[in-house]
């Protein structure tokens, strides 16, 4: 079974690596020195992504977590907990030693694109919590931890926005997002219980309950920021004007659409079901469309968890 599973590892590793360098050659940018020289103004914009995120982090960590003695989420909030423990060491240093481990097994499981901006982002990040130090004049426990949350999860959000993370838990998360498709809030959330017990048990409950009103708004966050805000809706149409209802979404719309078979169960005809994912904003003008041709119109109208496509999917490219 081990051995299976070292060939299984070993032929991912392999095939991702292939298609990198398969990608390089195709445009004709070469071995990733010369990718990065060619494609600079995507490296620029991804290492703008990664300070921005890791400066509103940064901000909510020194500004608030820990002025509030809050436990944080993720290896830095391990690595709080840590820094609480022992004070002499500095949350920056705790952090970098701290995602040595986790950037190895980056190495095996995601793409080596993906590894090296995280290792930039890392840098970044661990670089904010050692030069970033602000003040935010917020005292109430309550509010000190909604405002924490908001500024971490969005913080989260935009390095994961980029094509590379800031180290800590996003690269685990991300893993797990192209393995098993879980949300990244939900695996923010379940991880974090380990350091709110610990927190609980070594410190104190009282903060232990605010913290968890910190990790789950930044759990929130993070999903709005990374796929909220480019949410895809799965639509079934039901009509027997299905051909102009089809067409017009097609041409008026732009969006691809699937014609599905299927039988009425009351009437036993065969009828034929409109199938399409749109953006969430493309929503109303569907429905009028829809409405327009055919006013006794059947849709339904679903969310969806991740959209992977050229042309609608809504998950970055990592």
């Amino acid at each position: 079974m081990c051995f299976r599973k070292a060939i299984d590892l070993k032929q991912r590793k392999l095939s991702q690596t292939q298609i990198e360098d398969n990608e390089m050659k195709s445009t004709g940018t070469g071995w990733p020195w010369k990718s990065v020289l060619g494609r600079m103004p995507q490296v620029l914009w991804n290492l703008f992504l990664m300070g921005a995120g890791a400066v509103l982090c940064a901000t909510a960590v020194n500004g608030i977590l820990i002025p509030q003695q809050f436990f944080g989420a993720g290896f830095t909030g391990l690595s709080l907990v840590i820094h609480y423990l022992v004070p002499s060491f500095p949350v920056a240093v705790i952090y970098l030693i701290l995602n040595i481990p986790l950037f190895a097994l980056g190495w095996m499981y995601v793409g080596h694109r993906f590894f090296l901006y995280s290792i930039a982002g890392m840098l970044i990040f661990s670089g904010a919590l050692a030069w970033i130090h602000v003040s935010l004049p917020v005292y109430d426990k309550i509010l000190s931890a909604l405002l924490a949350g908001i500024i971490m999860g969005v913080g989260s959000g935009v390095l994961l926005r980029s094509l590379g993370s800031g180290g800590g838990l996003d690269i685990l998360a991300v893993i797990l997002l192209k393995r098993f498709s879980v949300r990244l809030g939900d695996i923010i959330l379940g991880f974090n219980s380990i350091i709110l017990v610990a927190g609980a048990v070594l410190f104190s409950l009282e903060d232990a309950i605010y913290t968890l009103i910190y990790l789950y708004v930044n759990s929130h966050m993070v999903n709005v920021v990374v796929t909220g805000l480019s949410q895809r809706k799965a639509v079934f149409i039901i009509s027997p004007e299905w051909e102009r209802i089809s067409h017009d979404i097609m041409e008026n719309i732009h969006r691809g659409v699937t014609i599905l078979k299927g039988r009425g169960g009351y009437t036993g005809r065969d009828i034929q079901i409109l199938y399409t994912v749109i953006a969430m904003q493309e929503l109303p003008r569907l429905k009028d469309l829809a409405r327009k041709i055919d006013p006794e119109v059947f849709v339904v109208v679903s969310d969806t968890l991740e959209v992977v496509g050229t042309r609608i999917g809504n998950q970055p490219h990592w």
